[in-house]
């Protein structure tokens, strides 16, 4: 950990600050070209090729399916300013709240850019293995951790890019410290890149300011000591659309996909996310077939998935990997695995922003694993590593909740319908917000068990309309029901119209109930 004297900061960036402080004044010297872009694309050798035909015979391992949960650290130097998502394309945009953020708390983006926030990133309180641990126990079967965002700042080791945690900022290898805690405990890993898209995503750095005093002046995106991290002067900004999402540049790409298989070879992930379609055509389909073939060369078995969004950028085609839908949920039961990823609060930490509460997780956990899916859910960090209290607090409870009905939600399948219920939640991206009842139920499989989750807590009799006595999904009776979680015997009724369970007075956990059914 680097600690700097208001003094040093005030007398130059933060940037030469860390230079004169440990050392690294190379930082200021920029490579001659992008390295690896010189190197072909080529996957390892293996059954995958680099086409469509060859990577639609993919099929999702055993081990994708049954985990139903991750826990995603969506982290990095963009929470040092506790603003939220995209600060650091937002801070060059003037009248942006980010802009006026950073030019009171730091400067002038022409003299106190993004590269003078990354000696900030300390993350001075992050422990892996405590981290894990309690992510293992609120019922995470994997854990993700940033690669790289739009930023461009790697988060591991690097071979291809200075701008990385181990060289700067918190001098840790984030990455690394999050796979191996993953592994001790047997959970999966994965890791997330959000590379594709920072060459477009990132040109407002490269602008200036259209307002007095500093009228005219470029920001420190035009630097050219610093054009490997702001990726220079060009004519292709994102304009938010698809379009617009990924470059054309094929020096970038070739670049992208040098980093990216470096992140994939040293830390062997079980899950590659993109954030978009797959990027580049024949490049981006090269790393998905070297995601499988080295997969294969080291387990003897496929076990790798990548996920990635059916949002107009890049290609998608879901036969290729695990679709990705992000902050939303699919209509119905898809008959490929599928994953929602989404955060309890803004992808990155945000000192004024509202989280979800446990009820809200839980809830649309349950409707995600009935139709076939998985959550990947952020649980934000602070700059620093540490929870915030909102974090802790749903850690603390997916705990307890978990530690009685985990049994439905993990190693399940869809039943013949997702649910029944008043309550319609909207299809697609961006459309996660839903207001469940304790009538809205949803239904997993295990063996003979047929799980059947309220998306509320029950205050009376449940009546579940889709298990009435001659209903088209399940011929034999109900024979008999639980209540996980409860000691004592549960009270039902199979009726032509329901199938109506008497609840007991007290519940044994809170947020979402379930009831195990048995035929026979």
């Amino acid at each position: 950990m680097t600690n700097f004297t208001k003094r040093e900061i005030l007398a130059g960036s933060f940037a030469t600050a860390l230079a004169v402080k440990a050392g690294t004044a190379r930082a200021q010297t920029p490579p001659a070209r992008l390295p690896g872009a010189d190197v072909t694309p080529v996957a390892a050798p293996g059954p995958f090729q680099p086409t469509g035909a060859s990577l639609s015979t993919y099929k999702t391992p055993d081990w994708f399916r049954d985990a139903k949960f991750g826990i995603w650290a969506h982290w990095g130097p963009q929470a040092v300013a506790g603003q939220g998502d995209w600060y650091a394309r937002f801070m060059y945009v003037p009248g942006h709240p980010h802009y006026e953020h950073h030019l009171k708390t730091y400067g002038h983006p022409s003299e106190k850019g993004y590269k003078d926030l990354l000696p900030l990133w300390t993350a001075d309180k992050f422990d892996p293995e405590a981290l894990v641990t309690r992510y293992e126990a609120a019922g995470a079967k994997y854990i993700v951790s940033m690669g790289v965002h739009h930023d461009n700042f790697d988060l591991w080791n690097s071979r291809h890019h200075r701008w990385n945690a181990v060289q700067m900022g918190p001098k840790r290898d984030i990455v690394g410290a999050l796979r191996a805690a993953a592994k001790r405990r047997g959970l999966r890993f994965g890791v997330s890149e959000h590379l594709g898209a920072s060459y477009n995503w990132w040109y407002p750095n490269q602008l200036y300011d259209q307002f007095w005093p500093k009228m005219g002046k470029r920001y420190d995106g035009a630097d050219p000591r610093f054009v490997d991290l702001y990726h220079g002067n060009h004519d292709e900004p994102y304009l938010g659309d698809a379009a617009t999402w990924y470059t054309r540049n094929p020096e970038y790409q070739r670049h992208w996909f040098a980093r990216i298989r470096d992140l994939v070879d040293q830390y062997q992930p079980d899950l590659l996310y993109s954030d978009g379609g797959v990027p580049f055509g024949e490049i981006g389909r090269s790393m998905v077939a070297h995601l499988y073939n080295s997969s294969i060369a080291r387990t003897g078995k496929l076990d790798a998935v990548y996920s990635h969004k059916a949002l107009g950028s890049g290609e998608f085609d879901k036969t290729w990997g695990a679709q990705d839908v992000e902050r939303g949920v699919l209509d119905g039961i898809d008959p490929l695995p599928w994953q929602t990823d989404t955060s309890n609060g803004d992808w990155f930490y945000n000192e004024h922003d509202r989280y979800k509460s446990t009820d809200e997780v839980l809830t649309m956990l349950a409707d995600i694993v009935s139709k076939n899916g998985n959550m990947l859910l952020n649980v934000v960090l602070r700059a620093d590593g540490s929870l915030p209290p909102q974090s802790d607090q749903l850690l603390t409870e997916l705990a307890a909740w978990m530690a009685v009905n985990a049994s439905a939600i993990h190693g399940t399948r869809p039943w013949h319908i997702y649910g029944e219920g008043p309550t319609k939640p909207k299809q697609g991206a961006f459309q996660e917000r839903a207001a469940y009842t304790p009538q809205d139920i949803r239904f997993t499989t295990k063996g003979e068990t047929l799980h059947a989750i309220t998306l509320g807590e029950p205050k009376g009799p449940v009546a579940i309309t889709s298990l009435a006595r001659g209903n088209p999904h399940e011929r034999r009776k109900v024979r008999g029901v639980k209540l996980l979680g409860h000691r004592g015997r549960i009270d039902f009724q199979q009726t032509d119209q329901a199938l109506v369970i008497t609840p007991p007075a007290s519940l044994p956990t809170r947020h979402a109930s379930v009831f195990a059914i048995t035929f026979g």
